[in-house]
């Protein structure tokens, strides 16, 4: 029997706790409403890594002077089928919405539309905005790098030079969209944050240390810490690693160099003292309505992924699936349920609310 099972939270309950909590430290109660519906979003698809786990880092970042509330999206180029946004450090959630909502308008009016993000706060799950752009039908993809963060050791090394860099794409087909979202890090390095606060442990080699012995111990990262409290990546020596290999880390790459370099935004480093890390985002969004495919797009698209997940399974309790059924599965069960939480992360989430003068239900 698990000696420390979750807290459930019901989830109209812990969106409402994070909103009022964003609100007091100060953002507006829109602002704080688009924050705590994207964290608890996270939670509900499984991405816990990327859910209410981050408030108290949010808030310590927000103190810090490192992320900003009631920041406006700032416009730097605009070329109709692309635009440059710089979101000038504020909340990240808020901001890409505000950038997603612009591709998705302009690839609906012209048929495509290139959105350049930079200098923004945490933009928390990035599936979220392909899942935006697949309600309006269109097909997005999205690359992601974290100015000023190294955690990742590129293959073959053990010193950080990337960020976790996430990459996302949604294809919208009829009653079965598909969302490949993942970090090109062995794992997120919330996922890293999840484990240290008791919630599900690591991969045994997902973290390398310097002498190139692999790990699964947060420590590895974050070096000592606190059972309840904030934790620093760059108090540990050691690295997360990149997933798959080469392919991962120059998918990194690739992620550093169009979010981080091309947007101007900043890469992972060299510049990493900078003392607050930022998101930088490049989106592509496209209409199949425009390209005069639709049709062929949904009935091949359609028939290739009825075929694809008819492979016989290697185990048979176990169907093939695809990318975004299992959030779609988890979001369905933890809306009827609630949200687990590690009794770690809720004493956080209460510490931090109390901190605030926000009252936590009990």
């Amino acid at each position: 029997m698990d000696a420390h099972p979750p807290v459930m939270i019901e989830v109209p309950v812990l969106e409402a706790l994070v909103r009022d909590m964003f609100t007091a430290a100060g953002c507006s109660p829109g602002e704080a409403g688009i924050i705590a519906s994207h964290l608890v979003g996270a939670n509900l698809a499984g991405h816990d890594s990327h859910g209410v786990v981050r408030v108290p880092r949010y808030l310590d970042w927000m103190r810090s002077g490192f992320v900003h509330a009631g920041r406006e999206l700032q416009t730097v180029m605009d070329g109709g089928a692309f635009v440059l946004f710089d979101a000038q450090f504020g909340f990240g959630q808020p901001m890409a919405k505000q950038a997603a909502e612009a591709g998705i308008a302009r690839a609906r009016a012209n048929g495509a539309a290139v959105i350049a993000l930079r200098n923004a706060g945490h933009v928390g799950r990035i599936g979220h905005y392909a899942e935006m752009a697949m309600e309006a039908g269109l097909i997005s993809v999205h690359f992601v790098n974290v100015a000023g963060s190294n955690l990742v050791a590129p293959y073959g090394g053990v010193e950080r030079r990337l960020s976790t860099a996430p990459f996302a794409v949604g294809v919208p087909l009829p009653e079965r969209p598909v969302v490949l979202d993942f970090a090109t890090s062995r794992v997120a390095e919330g996922k890293v944050l999840v484990a240290s606060n008791g919630g599900k442990p690591l991969p045994p080699d997902a973290l390398i240390e310097p002498d190139g012995t692999l790990s699964g111990d947060p420590h590895t990262l974050y070096g000592d810490y606190p059972p309840v409290g904030l934790r620093e990546a760059g108090k540990g020596s050691g690295a997360i690693r990149a997933f798959g290999d080469h392919k991962g880390s120059g998918l990194a790459l690739m992620c550093e160099l169009l979010a981080g370099a091309f947007t101007g935004g900043g890469c992972a480093g060299p510049t990493a003292g900078r003392g607050r890390i930022s998101n930088g985002m490049l989106s592509i969004y496209l209409s199949p309505a425009h390209f005069g495919t639709e049709a062929d797009f949904h009935r091949i698209g359609r028939e290739y992924v009825d075929w694809f997940t008819s492979s016989r399974p290697a185990k048979a309790d176990e169907p093939v699936l695809l990318p975004g059924q299992p959030e779609a599965r988890t979001r369905a069960d933890r809306l009827a349920q609630g949200v687990p939480l590690q009794p770690d992360t809720w004493t956080s989430l209460v510490q931090a609310a109390a901190a605030l003068g926000v009252a936590a239900p009990a």
